[in-house]
């Protein structure tokens, strides 16, 4: 049996069309779905990449972060220790004008009291005097 000469064109047509698919639809395709896996292998280089940056930025700015951190802390402990001592100057020197104010409020009482002592007496004689005078009717020695 000898093929039927139609077979002969559709196994031509075939190939035929095989060809032109290949050269005009599949292998674009193919290029197209290289290029992009080509791309997408690029795109996660550069991801990495730049996650590998961020993550060097990051360690760099906490470590600036820590040192001025750093920083503030100590400064801030030579503020509190200037002021605390500025804070025990002061007390002292309150402490020492309310000792001095104290001891001459002392001064001024005792020097008081030894006046109103003194008057005291002085109007004590003289009332004695006079209590004298009137009792007996006569001044007092």
């Amino acid at each position: 049996m000898i093929p039927d000469l139609s077979v002969l064109w559709v196994i031509f047509f075939v190939l035929l069309l095989t060809l032109i698919l290949n050269q005009l639809l599949f292998k674009p395709i193919i290029r197209v779905i290289n290029a992009r896996n080509g791309a997408v292998r690029e795109a996660r280089t550069l991801a990495d990449a730049a996650s590998r940056q961020a993550g060097d930025a990051l360690r760099e700015f906490e470590g600036r972060t820590r040192a001025a951190r750093a920083e503030v802390h100590q400064q801030m402990d030579v503020s509190r220790r200037s002021a605390e001592e500025q804070r025990a100057q002061i007390v002292a020197e309150a402490r020492h004008r309310a000792e001095a104010t104290l001891a001459e409020a002392r001064s001024r009482l005792e020097q008081d009291t030894a006046a109103a002592r003194s008057r005291i007496e002085d109007d004590a004689d003289a009332i004695a005097s006079s209590i004298a005078q009137r009792i007996l009717g006569r001044q007092a020695r």
